[in-house]
């Protein structure tokens, strides 16, 4: 577990370094837009998986939650980068280019609530893997609401 930890830790510094250079990965707009929806749908995968553990709809296995916790933290700090000027599309609002810095606090918002869940997960505690989840999954609907388009 400790070393998974390192990797997530050392994943998400390299990510958090190349993120400002990461703009020019994309050719076209469209190119942008596919990542970004990449990365959501991972994201989205992974905590549905957590949220039938913590509905009851799926047996809690502690190593599964952890595994699908990690991945949601490490996919979410993936998508900002393909947000820059120029990648207007997909299912964003207008609003993330005119009102940035709200849907920067929101994303910000966002990752730290699933750090919370991450760690809430590799503790292993259900009762706090619930927690952590609502108030993740919150921070995700509040994002929806504001700057994705129904």
């Amino acid at each position: 577990m400790k070393l998974h930890k390192i990797v997530l830790a050392t994943t998400a510094t390299v990510l958090a370094i190349g993120a400002g250079f990461a703009f020019a990965q994309f050719q076209k707009p469209e190119d942008a837009i596919k990542y970004r929806q990449s990365a959501f749908t991972v994201m989205a995968n992974s905590f549905g998986k957590i949220g039938a553990v913590v509905k009851g709809e799926a047996p809690f296995n502690k190593d599964e939650v952890a595994r699908n916790a990690a991945i949601v933290a490490m996919m979410s700090t993936l998508p900002w980068q393909a947000f820059g000027p120029g990648t207007e599309g997909g299912k964003a609002q207008s609003e993330i280019w005119s009102d940035n810095a709200k849907f920067k606090a929101a994303s910000e918002k966002m990752q730290l609530a699933v750090v919370d869940l991450n760690k809430a997960a590799q503790s292993g505690d259900l009762e706090n893997i619930k927690k952590a989840f609502s108030t993740a999954g919150a921070s995700c609907k509040n994002c929806h609401d504001d700057f994705k388009k129904k």
